[in-house]
């Protein structure tokens, strides 16, 4: 009997204690952009491809193709030389080559 009194007890609290509500979704921004930080997704020339290159590091940067759709360097890093092409529509390094000595 006490355990039935106490069952339908524990029943009506339940049904006056208001249960918690959802909280309310918010929306999520996320933002994508296409590009180095140089060129906002826009088309780079020759020589800002040349100030990506430097920016990352790179000396005595030489061209060795600034016609198509990338741009080929040959640069100094470290002790290292290296052909580096890079993208003419977004600025993007898009290979690396260690060359030989």
């Amino acid at each position: 009997m006490r355990h039935l009194l106490l069952a339908c007890l524990g029943l009506a609290l339940s049904f006056a204690i208001p249960i918690a509500s959802p909280t309310p979704a918010h929306a999520v921004t996320i933002n994508i952009n296409i590009g180095a930080n140089l060129s906002n997704g826009r088309a780079i020339t020759c020589r800002q491809g040349e100030q990506i290159l430097r920016n990352r590091g790179f000396r005595n940067i030489r061209r060795v193709d600034c016609r198509g759709r990338f741009f080929v360097y040959r640069a100094w890093r470290g002790s290292g030389r290296f052909e580096i092409a890079v993208s003419a529509h977004n600025g993007r390094v898009v290979d690396l080559r260690r060359l030989r000595r």
